[in-house]
């Protein structure tokens, strides 16, 4: 990752990044020509970069890109950016050019300074798919160091736009231009560079990056798109000629509904970069899968607690104060709060896997629910079922419960009692990864959003409980999303909150129904369903 700060807007630094155009060489050294090959949605688009050899190692041949990249804007100005290679029946591999594989990357442009300046944080993580392995470690590292470059000359095309350019500095035309690849000795991490203006030190960055209020960005805007791209699968090791290099993949890869077992590039590129175990999708000890099929299944309880947050594949409830809310005067001033509470307490977690989406675990004979409702207490559960469909269906519940009459909350008793319809406008999940790497973080960010608006939600009422059974395979895209954080999950702590969004200034202020913190799950330590 590259962090520099740019004497420019972060809306004009965000049109000169997303621009394929001539204008773009004047400070994207390694850019040749581009072009959109599709667009998805109003925020997501396929894109085809060609690349320029003369700054490539001698004799390399030269590389294109193609790119699945989806922006955003933020409420603060904060822009985001983010890519990742894809396949496209539209563009296949072309003559002349050896296609690397970019993992993971992007920009993060946060303004600070009254708006004046912007922190540009830049990340890459690239496959140069090099046909000598020898030269994957040394020559793979600094190429894509002399890219992350490219923030320098960017800083140093806004500088001259205002005229504060200085000649004794590299323009990017002088920086393409004197590039040379240098080839690092040894095996060992690569610096990462701090790009700093005149008169900004590295003191200087760091202090405004820490306050770059953007670090967790909003959840994506789930709406439905083509879905003819998915991510490329890592070959086990690249030794083949660049003459003869293609993906060994099958046709049936360009299905649309293809799962693939396979852990995701992404993913794997943090555990070679951070030393973490990835549990490999699609394999799981058959000792402990004879072990898990003799498990009685109880509903709501095959998820353990942990308030240390030690255990792998565990939960515990979340810091209320971690999250935002609207105040009492929020239809006045626009202003959230931090969170002093919850409405319910969370007492069990379902981590189940199964052939088909499984609903309504409250009203299961056996299940937590239906032993307190034996006992005739008040108790009242509200229940949130997340199902991530798949050739194995995953279903994650999460467990609410509340001592206190619903009546003495009105603005939950109306969401018990209302239609699906009002239902699905007012329930809010803020979601936040609070461990895991830049990819996922941006991806899923920490705005409240309407779930009802992007997913369809199945509501099952009993006596004593509300179920709450959320289909993220309605929506292509919140499939992707849900997807690459699959790929990284036993690297990652999940924290969620709910809440019904309060409208009226008799429903203000919020206030949360629970928190949750799921630390490291584990696809292959899920449980069977019984058969319902």
């Amino acid at each position: 990752m590259a962090v520099g700060v740019v004497d420019g807007t972060s809306e004009a630094i965000f049109q000169t990044l997303m621009s394929l155009g001539p204008s773009r060489s004047e400070w994207d050294f390694c850019f040749y020509k581009g072009n959109v090959v599709e667009h998805l949605d109003g925020h997501t688009d396929i894109i085809h970069k060609q690349l320029y050899s003369d700054w490539l190692p001698w004799g390399m041949k030269r590389r294109d890109l193609l790119l699945r990249r989806y922006w955003r804007r933020e409420d603060d100005g904060t822009y985001v950016i983010l890519y990742h290679s894809v396949f496209h029946k539209k563009c296949p591999p072309q003559k002349g050019y050896v296609r690397a594989c970019l993992k993971s990357g992007g920009y993060v442009i946060s303004p600070v300074n009254q708006g004046k300046q912007s922190v540009v944080k830049h990340m890459l993580a690239i496959d140069w798919k090099f046909w000598k392995s020898y030269l994957q470690t040394s020559s793979a590292r600094s190429m894509t160091i002399k890219m992350l470059g490219r923030v320098a000359a960017l800083r140093e095309l806004f500088r001259a736009k205002l005229g504060n350019y200085s000649s004794s500095e590299f323009s990017s035309g002088e920086l393409r231009r004197n590039f040379r690849l240098h080839q690092n000795e040894g095996d060992g991490e690569a610096d990462v560079p701090t790009l700093t203006g005149n008169e900004r030190t590295k003191e200087n960055i760091a202090e405004e990056v820490e306050k770059s209020p953007s670090e967790h960005a909003s959840l994506i805007s789930l709406n439905d798109a083509s879905d003819e791209f998915f991510d490329v699968p890592e070959p086990p090791y690249s030794d083949q000629s660049e003459t003869d290099w293609t993906p060994d993949f099958g046709s049936e890869m360009y299905s649309q509904d293809t799962h693939h077992p396979k852990l995701s590039t992404a993913a794997g590129f943090v555990k070679r970069l951070h030393d973490l175990a990835v549990q490999k999708r699609g394999y799981v000890d058959l000792q402990e899968m004879a072990r898990e099929d003799n498990m009685s299944c109880y509903y709501g309880s095959t998820l353990p607690k942990d308030s240390t947050c030690n255990l792998a594949c565990s939960w515990t409830a979340s810091d209320p104060s971690t999250f935002l809310i609207r105040g009492k005067n929020y239809l006045e001033d626009n202003k959230k709060v931090k969170a002093k509470g919850t409405l319910m307490q969370m007492v069990a977690a379902d981590w189940l896997r199964s052939d088909k989406r499984e609903d309504d675990l409250g009203g299961r004979p056996g299940s937590i629910v239906q032993k307190y409702a034996a006992q005739g207490g008040r108790e009242f559960f509200f229940i949130v079922n997340i199902q991530v469909p798949g050739s194995t269906t995953y279903s994650l519940a999460l467990y609410y419960m509340m001592n206190s009459p619903v009546e003495d909350a009105p603005l939950l008793e109306s969401f018990i009692k209302g239609d699906d319809a009002y239902r699905n406008s007012r329930f809010k999940l803020i979601p936040y990864i609070s461990k895991g790497s830049w990819i996922v973080k941006q991806s899923v960010g920490k705005k409240a959003c309407l779930i009802g608006q992007a997913l369809e939600i199945n509501y099952f009422h009993g006596k004593n409980y509300l179920e709450l059974g959320i289909d993220i395979g309605s929506s292509t895209v919140a499939r992707g999303v849900v997807s690459l954080v699959l790929g990284y999950l036993n690297n990652l702590v999940i924290e969620m909150a709910f809440l019904i969004q309060a409208n009226t200034p008799e429903e203000l202020p919020e206030y949360l129904l629970g928190t949750c913190r799921l630390n490291h799950l584990d696809a292959s330590k899920s449980v069977l369903a019984k058969p319902s």
